[in-house]
């Protein structure tokens, strides 16, 4: 059972990593937040299909806790498929890595802090750092004669993407308030359907939506929808049944680098010497975070 568990979460975090890859490809079709309207909507009805029996027992706590989830969901994808307009699909990964990182940092706020859970350790505040310095070098050169960062070099993608990270962190922690309460099947479903509501609400106010179908939008929104979405969530779920959360957290660690292995391959796209150094840092900070145990694991982000 544990190996099954192992194999199904390694291929969700494959999958999760290479879509960084795809759905760059696909923004060529559509613009950001349309593409991420209609993912979410073919999740939504895959999900409600598959988890009908799950709609007797909503109740009004259920729908405001999904409600809460949701909106964190929306802003983290909103920002992460923006950001990725202006980014690369390596960059984009190892930033949205970050949420490991800010989980414990931002449960020091008040009222986010998860019930019961203890408060972070040294070492996050150490991964904290590190991982400041790995974006650093990962997202900006040098300045001319010197070591330090080139400011003015700072990607508008790469802002967004950070802000992406922030809100799949306050997604981790906003599903730790509301898990416990809630069967996963009835928390997917609901996540997912407020996900796609408030997504088509702030359309409108986000761009100007354009979608040319083709072959390669189609094929990205069926893979994004049913295996990167609905049934990553649904088995990373049953996974967090089977193997201990840490386990499962460091398995997630690896998403960055599916990313930078599927955007060498399919686009040829290579890390300069100080960018590797910076993504490595990153992931020495990710993989520090959740060496030592933490007062709370981050559940899934997606890509």
């Amino acid at each position: 059972m544990k190996f099954r568990a192992y194999l199904l979460m390694l291929f969700v975090v494959a999958v999760w990593g290479s879509t960084f890859v795809l759905v760059k490809g696909a923004l060529a079709e559509a613009t950001p937040a349309a593409f991420n309207l209609l993912r979410m909507t073919l999740a939504f009805a895959l999900l409600a299909v598959v988890y009908h029996r799950s709609w007797r027992g909503i109740r009004r706590s259920h729908i405001a806790a999904g409600a809460v989830v949701g909106l964190c969901l929306a802003a983290g994808y909103q920002f992460q498929t923006i950001g990725l307009v202006r980014t690369t699909p390596s960059k984009s990964a190892f930033i949205t890595g970050l949420v490991v990182v800010l989980v414990p940092l931002l449960s020091l706020i008040p009222g986010l802090h998860p019930p019961g859970a203890r408060r972070p350790r040294w070492n996050a505040y150490v991964s904290a750092v590190l991982a400041f310095a790995g974006i650093l070098l990962l997202t900006t050169p040098a300045a001319a004669q010197s070591i330090l960062p080139d400011w003015s070099s700072i990607n508008l993608g790469d802002v967004l993407t950070f802000g992406c990270s922030v809100g799949f962190a306050l997604h981790c922690i906003a599903l730790s308030h509301v898990s416990p309460r809630i069967g996963f099947q009835l928390l997917a479903l609901l996540q997912i359907g407020f996900c796609a509501l408030f997504m088509a609400v702030s359309l409108p106010f986000i761009e100007h939506p354009h979608v040319h179908w083709s072959p390669r939008l189609i094929g990205a929104l069926a893979i994004a929808a049913a295996l990167a979405t609905a049934a990553a969530f649904s088995i990373q779920s049953w996974a967090q049944s089977v193997l201990p959360s840490t386990h499962i957290a460091l398995l997630l660690t690896l998403e960055p680098v599916f990313a930078w292995i599927t955007s060498f391959v399919v686009m040829g796209e290579r890390l300069g010497l100080r960018a590797a150094t910076g993504a490595v840092i990153i992931l020495i900070a990710i993989a520090l975070t959740e060496l030592v145990p933490q007062p709370h694991v981050p559940t899934a982000h997606e890509a």
